[in-house]
């Protein structure tokens, strides 16, 4: 009876997950909103391919090295204060974003909103680690992860109206207030979270944040999240432009395509938690990495084709893609000791921060626009997606092989009767 408790959400957990996930909707929505607006906003602004695909991936190499600067000082303090203070930079440099009049101003709010936004999404992987035990966090990162499919199903086809309506700084507008909002709610009912520094080491920042980097078993987790991200986010930006310009979409049918991905995700990712709980993290893992390079070969090679047909396409790649986001989440929490927790959370950040804007900005470099708007070379950025999602599944059970071997993290991640190797499993 006790082992079921354990396995329960309490009250508090419930409502901790729920205004992280809000938050954590708003960070990926602030990245995201870009790529949609993509057609509108090249034309707007008069930029090409390349300049918009960078506008996208500063925000990435912003947050990457708001993680690395994070990772020395994140486990030294409170972690509910952390995540006030930075979420109150993030809200003003999306505020930023708002009013930028123009390319130049708009990328260097969106370099600040980044590096802050980073830091956010960091600290709340930690303290989900912390607040949930091993056996709750495919649950709690399956909600978690519902913020990717609510910002599909809510704020970008919201944010796409808003644009073709009012401009492209509407939405930016949008996601500052309801950022307000959200801060009011972390203030009033996130608990202090402040276990770890009872039994965290002395060290300084710059020292603390050698010794994570520096761990065989962290890089290894840092090498195999680098992958993941690199091949998940190359096809993200300009897939507004490709819906357009090669599946011959109309720009009233984006929304529709959005919306109803994002339901499916919002449905998905939470079934997605509880069936890492129930098969494993790595078993997901590689249901999802063969799904998703058989279902981009086919969504990269389309031409003129329905809407509902791109739909179902598109859904049937995201099962993929929640799968392998929900279970690596899971397996990256196992990684770091209890003292190492923040800095580790917030290296992962950056470095799966970094490779997403390598990704959004070798995505520019590879696909390139005729003439008649058409994108030409998205085949081929398809087949770098697919290395890249196979080379993963090794690093990610080299990840799995550490794992094992680490008899201590049993007690620190299980039930005493669980043995470590149920990670594999």
């Amino acid at each position: 009876m006790q082992k079921e408790e354990k396995k329960k959400f309490t009250r508090q957990q419930k409502l901790t997950i729920v205004i992280l996930a809000l938050l954590q909707f708003l960070i990926i929505l602030d990245f995201m909103v870009l790529s949609p607006l993509g057609a509108i906003m090249m034309k707007e602004l008069q930029i090409t391919t390349a300049r918009f695909s960078m506008a996208v991936s500063v925000y990435a190499f912003s947050a990457c090295a708001g993680g690395l600067v994070a990772a020395g000082f994140a486990d030294m303090f409170d972690r509910k204060k952390l995540l006030v203070l930075f979420t109150g930079g993030f809200i003003l440099g999306t505020l930023l974003c708002a009013m930028a009049p123009n390319y130049e101003v708009l990328v260097v709010a969106r370099i600040f909103a980044g590096g802050l936004g980073g830091i956010v999404s960091s600290v709340s992987y930690a303290i989900i680690t912390d607040l949930f035990e091993a056996r709750q966090r495919g649950r709690a990162m399956g909600f978690f992860q519902m913020a990717f499919g609510a910002s599909q199903v809510l704020g970008i086809p919201v944010g796409l109206f808003l644009a073709n309506r009012f401009g492209w700084h509407s939405p930016f507008w949008l996601i500052t207030l309801c950022g307000m909002m959200i801060a009011v709610a972390l203030v009033k009912f996130i608990p202090s979270v402040a276990g770890h520094l009872n039994e965290k080491r002395q060290r300084r920042a710059i020292q603390h944040l050698k010794d994570a980097i520096s761990n065989p078993g962290y890089l290894r987790a840092f090498l195999s999240i680098t992958l993941l991200t690199t091949g998940g986010f190359m096809l993200i930006p300009l897939g507004s432009a490709y819906g357009v310009h090669n599946l011959g979409l109309k720009m009233d049918e984006l929304p529709v395509l959005y919306g109803a991905l994002g339901v499916f995700m919002i449905i998905a990712a939470p079934l997605s938690g509880k069936l890492c709980d129930s098969v494993g993290p790595f078993r997901l893992f590689v249901t999802g990495s063969v799904l998703c390079v058989i279902l981009v070969r086919i969504y990269t090679t389309l031409g003129i084709t329905p809407l509902w047909s791109c739909i179902a396409v598109v859904i049937a790649l995201f099962t993929g893609v929640i799968f392998r986001q929900v279970s690596a989440g899971v397996l990256m929490s196992m990684v770091p000791e209890t003292e190492d927790r923040g800095a580790f959370m917030s290296l992962n950040s950056a470095f799966q921060q970094i490779s997403g804007g390598i990704a959004s900005y070798v995505a520019g470099l590879v696909v390139t626009q005729s003439g008649n708007g058409r994108l030409e070379h998205y085949s081929d950025l398809g087949n770098i997606v697919i290395a890249t999602m196979i080379l993963s599944v090794g690093l990610m059970y080299w990840v799995v092989l550490y794992l094992r071997a680490r008899v201590t993290v049993t007690e620190n991640y299980f039930n005493k009767s669980v043995k470590i190797k149920e990670a594999q499993e």
